[in-house]
This record gives structure tokens, sequence and C-alpha cells, in this order.
């Protein structure tokens, strides 16, 4: 029998490297109003966070509406972005190795981006739930996304494994009570921390 019958994944930065679209994408924004590119602290939170949570806290310090900045993203071409995203090369093949029986899952706090992305990169065939923030009333790190996912399948929770990269992420599995794999993060506190995402696989079969 498997250590784990569910895997949930995070999107940016585990499933995809987004870190330079994020940047552009965000900076693009800043620009539009005629304010600087992120800090690094900036960025870090933007990149982990719903995008609804990035803009209030890129964009309410400089008193800008968010109906403005709102109107303004749906006006972005969001397609000629995610030709910047960087797919884990370990993604395909270990999903391909694991499912089934494993079940799979992704939980991010990406919104209407997370469906370009899927057909973009042909992974329609390889989740069996997608929560994005627009699923749920509260993004990660609050449980909400994770308890769904966990709803859905009714696995129980030692069960499951949840593989983040960020705060946010360690967070969220925490207060799911579930256990949590940190990707390519030696900071975070977690059951496991991965160089690879092909050492799942492994740890899957206990």
């Amino acid at each position: 029998m498997k250590k784990y019958s569910l895997i949930i994944f995070d999107c940016d930065g585990v499933m995809f490297d987004t870190r330079k679209v994020n940047r552009l994408y965000y900076n693009h924004m800043l620009s539009h109003f005629n304010l600087p590119e992120m800090t690094d602290e900036q960025f870090e939170y933007s990149h982990s966070h719903s995008v609804v949570d990035a803009v209030n806290y890129l964009m309410k310090p400089h008193n800008i509406p968010e109906e403005n900045v709102y109107t303004y993203l749906k006006s972005i071409n969001y397609g000629e972005y995610i030709s910047h995203m960087i797919m884990n090369p370990d993604l395909k093949p270990l999903i391909e190795a694991i499912r089934p029986p494993c079940y799979t899952a992704i939980a991010t706090n990406r919104t209407d981006t997370m469906p370009k992305v899927i057909k973009k990169f042909e992974l329609g065939s390889y989740f069996d739930k997608v929560m994005t923030a627009a699923d749920v009333t509260n993004p990660k790190p609050n449980p909400e996304m994770i308890l769904t996912i966990i709803t859905h399948f009714n696995v129980e929770k030692n069960r499951i494994l949840y593989i983040g990269d960020t705060n946010v992420d360690e967070q969220a599995a925490m207060q799911s009570n579930i256990p949590f794999a940190a990707f390519q993060n030696n900071s975070l506190k977690a059951d496991y921390h991965l160089n690879a995402l092909s050492e799942i696989k492994s740890i899957i079969s206990g």
C-alpha cells in the first residue's frame, strides 16, 4: 500500500519556474501607473500571494483605485506572459508514474490565468482537481482551498501530501493538518525537503 494517495501541488515555484514572468507582469502594471519596479521584498510577497492580495499590497500605499488597476489588468493579454513560464521537467513524468493509483490536485493562488496555463502546457489530463484563489473566499495561506480538495476526495489527512515552496504553502499545510513537502526551500518547516520533484516517487512508496 502506498504511503500517500493524494498529492496536491502548488503551481508557481513547484510546477513552474515563474519568477521571471511574475516580475514582468507586476512591473508592467506598476510602470503603467508611473510607479517604480518592485523591490525584492515586494516581489517575494506578490509571487506567493493571490493577485488580489498582491495588487492591494502594491497599490494601496499609492491610493490608486482598485477598479482602475483591475480594468488595466483585464486589458493585458496574459498569453504573452505564459510563454515565459518554465515547466518543471519532472512534472509530467512524475504524474505519469504515480497516477493511478494516486490522485493529483492543484492548489494555487492564481485565478483566471490557471486554465490558460493548463491549456498551454496540455496538463488537463494530469490532474483530478484544480483549485484556484477564484474558487474560494479565502486564498492561501488560509486552508480553505486545501480543505475543499480533501473533502472532494474524502481521503484521510495522513494520506495526503502537499508540495509547496513558500511560507504561504507551509502555513496552508499546517492549518490543514496534512503532511508538507517543501520544494527547494530548506528554510521551511516540513515533513520532507525536496531538491527535485522526482523524489516524490520514493516518498509515496514509503
